[in-house]
C-alpha cells in the first residue's frame, strides 16, 4: 500500500507542476483532453482514465469536496478515512482470511459507487483478467445488468521487478445507463508464491459520470494520498495527528 501511495504522490507532483494557472485555460484542457493512451474518450472521463494509469493530467488545483458530509473511517485500519460528499456513506471491506482492507463509499440512491480495495492477499498466482471479471460482475449483478457492455477503453500490461512481477489491467464499461472504470493491479511475489491485489471501481449514471468524477471519485482518492505525517490528519477535524490527543475521533481534539 505504502508503494502504491508513493507513485501516486510522484504523480500528483507531476499533475501540479505541469499545468497552467489560467481558469479559462484548464476549463479548455480539461474539455478537449485526449488521452494518451485511449482514443476512444476525450474530456473528463479520458482524465480519469489516464489518471488511473498514473499519467500526468492538466489539473492544477487538488479536487475537493465541494458538499462535505460525514467523515469515514475504516474500524480496523483508521488510515483509510476520509471526508465524504453529502448524501453517501462508507462501507468498510474486511475479510480476515485473504487480509482484505477496503471501502465501498455508496450514494443514497444506489446510483454511484466507489469502491476502492488497496490491500488483498491470495496464495499464489491469480490472473490479472480474473480479479477484473470478478470486480466487474459483481458490479453488474448489484446493478442487475445481465446484457453486454459496451468496452470503451481497455488496458492490460505486465512488468518485472525484482522477485515481483507486476500487472495491471483496467476497463472503461458501458453498460445499461451507467459508465463505470475499473482497475487492478497485482503483485505476484515469485519467492513465497502469493498475489498482492489492489482494485478500484467507479460508477455513476452515465449523464452524470463526469460530475461524479469531480466531485466524488477524484476528491476521495486525492484524500487518501496525503500521508505525511507532518500533515496527516486522520479524523479530518483540521488538528495534524501529532497534536490531536484523540486523532481518530473528530468530536474531540
Amino acid at each position: 500500500m505504502k508503494s502504491l501511495k508513493a507513485l501516486l504522490n510522484v504523480t500528483l507532483c507531476m499533475m501540479v507542476l505541469s499545468c497552467s494557472n489560467d481558469d479559462n485555460n484548464d476549463n479548455n484542457q480539461l474539455q478537449n483532453f485526449q488521452s494518451s493512451i485511449c482514443g476512444n474518450v476525450t474530456g473528463t472521463q479520458a482524465v480519469y482514465w489516464d489518471y488511473s494509469h498514473g499519467l500526468a493530467v492538466p489539473l492544477t488545483q487538488i479536487p475537493t469536496i465541494t458538499n462535505p458530509g460525514g467523515h469515514y473511517i475504516h474500524a480496523q485500519y483508521p488510515a483509510l478515512g476520509f471526508q465524504l460528499p453529502s448524501g453517501f456513506t462508507g462501507q468498510d471491506i474486511y475479510i480476515p482470511q485473504t487480509q482484505t482492507i477496503g471501502v465501498n463509499v455508496v450514494r443514497n440512491d444506489n446510483n454511484v459507487v466507489w469502491r476502492y480495495v488497496p490491500s488483498s492477499t491470495f496464495q499464489g498466482q491469480v490472473a490479472i483478467n480474473d480479479i477484473l471479471a470478478f470486480e466487474i460482475n459483481n458490479m453488474f449483478a448489484f446493478y442487475g445488468f445481465n446484457g453486454t457492455p459496451q468496452v470503451v477503453c481497455t488496458t492490460t500490461s505486465q512488468e518485472s521487478l525484482s522477485v515481483f512481477t507486476v500487472f495491471f489491467g483496467a476497463r472503461l464499461l458501458r453498460f445499461g445507463n451507467m459508465t463505470a472504470l475499473v482497475w487492478a493491479k497485482n503483485m505476484y511475489d515469485t519467492t513465497l508464491n502469493m498475489t498482492f491485489t489492489s482494485i478500484s471501481v467507479s460508477v455513476a449514471p452515465t449523464a452524470e459520470f463526469d460530475t461524479q468524477v469531480f466531485s466524488t471519485f477524484l476528491p476521495i482518492s486525492f484524500q487518501l494520498l496525503v500521508i505525511d505525517n507532518g500533515v496527516r490528519d486522520s479524523d479530518l477535524d483540521g488538528t495534524p495527528d501529532q497534536q490531536d490527543n484523540f486523532p481518530f475521533d473528530p468530536t474531540r481534539q
